[in-house]
């Protein structure tokens, strides 16, 4: 689930938080870059058990209708089409999502019920939803597709939720897009097998490689930081050091970091990964700028024969 970039955002984050704070207890850092990342998980999760949450919603609400001492012909006799869909029942039975939400404390919902209210208000006042309830029949495919459109169309735009998790945690809105994007992939991959509960929960980390890489970076760049940060100097003739924003200084230094300690990853690589964080989180100019000071570092370490690289294409 996690990617090499948002883990570079993090390692940056974290290496940045460093330098604001001026501390050197980098152990401590380490543990909150973990903490970061786990918590990712955790919102995945979360997601998932709001949209448990809301079929429980819908299917109370139900239940309120038909006992109700004078309730109309259709309220005792309602459209259960939603409240037996198989994806959202699916969810319901999954034995990996039960555990986790058997953990009161990350289980929001139970205490935070409004904003599953806030969602299926949204979800039943759609045409999409009128659509689908009205519909004469349906199958897996039509299940999953509407669940799957409600999760982008309705859910993950809405701005009071955003708002919610953005107070709850505040790295969670930049982890939102990632988790989106995760959820819906293993919405996707979702079978008819998948109702009996044993479907397998995206993992946090694709391999053990990606799981140590994180500690790797934050380790021998926050170690090395003193030797990166010489290595800038003179290859910004426009520029003052102490003019050079602590971001895109903290991003140099991740790069230079990985052509020296990192064999396996290619120099093209890294400058374009950080090219890219560079356009997201720096100023519009920081992506050029940390682009030339890369291109002719990289040249450098090549012609000294310092670039720690192993295999062809790395270089």
């Amino acid at each position: 689930m996690l990617t090499r970039r948002h883990i570079r955002v993090k390692v940056m984050q974290s290496l940045y938080a460093m330098g604001q704070s001026k501390s050197d207890n980098l152990d401590r850092e380490k543990k909150f870059l973990n903490y970061s990342m786990e918590r990712m998980y955790d919102l995945l999760l979360i997601n998932l058990q709001l949209l448990v949450a809301v079929r429980k919603h819908a299917e109370e609400y139900l239940t309120k209708s038909k006992n109700k001492h004078l309730a109309t012909s259709e309220e005792k006799n309602p459209n259960a089409k939603f409240i037996n869909n198989v994806i959202l029942k699916a969810l319901e039975a999954n034995t990996e999502l039960k555990s986790f939400m058997s953990v009161e404390t990350k289980n929001p919902w139970i205490l935070d019920s409004e904003y599953v209210a806030i969602i299926w208000k949204s979800i039943v006042e759609s045409d999409s939803y009128k659509a689908y309830m009205d519909a004469p029949s349906t199958s897996f495919k039509e299940d999953k597709d509407f669940v799957i459109h409600v999760f982008k169309e309705i859910v993950a735009p809405n701005e009071q939720l955003y708002d919610y998790y953005e107070d709850t945690n505040l790295t969670w809105v930049d982890d939102l897009p990632l988790i989106n994007t995760a959820l819906v992939k293993f919405l996707k991959k979702m079978k008819p097998t998948s109702s009996d509960g044993t479907a397998k929960l995206p993992s946090l980390y694709k391999d053990i490689d990606d799981k140590t890489f994180a500690e790797r970076l934050i380790t021998k760049t926050a170690l090395n930081i003193d030797h990166f940060s010489s290595a800038i100097e003179g290859k910004t003739p426009n520029w003052d050091k102490d003019r050079i924003a602590d971001l895109d200084k903290t991003m140099i230094q991740m790069a230079i970091c990985e052509f020296l300690k990192f064999s396996s990853i290619p120099v093209k690589v890294t400058i374009n990964e950080y090219l890219e964080i560079a356009k997201e989180y720096s100023t519009p100019k920081s992506s050029i700028f940390i682009n030339g000071i890369l291109d002719k570092l990289s040249k450098e370490y090549a012609e000294k024969d310092e670039l720690n690289k192993i295999g062809r294409g790395l270089m």
